[in-house]
């Protein structure tokens, strides 16, 4: 027998004033995530990068490319001085993709590898459960950026970065061997831009 599916409840608030920014139009969106769709920060290519992280989700199909510059900042210490990024994605992918390149600007490599999701998905105000994942890929081509960039320096990499990147690789690895023919189509199209 067909059971009829419950009843979802979308945020259509009256008044026009949401706790969580939200409006019919934005759905379960708040108005930060829909602010960095609408207006990405920091979209495109750098060119001559020292890091690219590039990670994608096999359930979704997100894929998303990091690019960083490095500077000394006063202390002689490495920061991001520039950051930017190419998301084909969702919303919720482009908008992680773009909040990271705000929280990890002018940061010390140090700091930026600590951003985690729980720091990009509290500075969109939120995002539904079901696009969590969007902010671990943010946090990730960022690991994976600055990964790239201590390997091409021949720095020592710290030992919590190289264990993202362990795992990073695993992830990549499987997909890649499973969708080789879409990985190598992406990269493609990637290539041609």
């Amino acid at each position: 027998m067909f059971k009829r599916p419950k009843k979802t409840i979308t945020c259509q608030p009256k008044c026009g004033v949401c706790p969580k920014g939200r409006t019919a139009a934005s759905g379960p969106y708040t108005a930060g995530v829909m602010e960095h769709f609408s207006k990405p920060h920091n979209y495109g290519k750098i060119k001559n990068p020292d890091g690219v992280g590039k990670v994608g989700n096999l359930i979704c199909g997100d894929v998303m490319w990091l690019y960083i510059k490095v500077a000394k900042n006063k202390d002689k210490k490495d920061i991001i001085k520039d950051i930017k990024f190419e998301t084909f994605g969702c919303v919720a992918a482009i908008a992680t993709s773009s909040a990271i390149t705000d929280l990890a600007k002018g940061k010390t490599l140090e700091e930026a590898i600590a951003i985690d999701k729980r720091e990009i998905v509290q500075s969109l105000g939120g995002l539904p459960p079901i696009k969590l994942h969007c902010s671990v890929l943010a946090a990730d081509a960022l690991a994976e950026a600055i990964y790239d960039y201590y390997t091409k320096q021949k720095r020592p990499i710290p030992a919590a970065l190289e264990e993202k990147h362990q795992r990073i690789k695993k992830e990549k690895d499987i997909v890649e061997e499973k969708y080789k023919d879409w990985t190598q189509k992406e990269e493609e199209i990637h290539n041609k831009q």
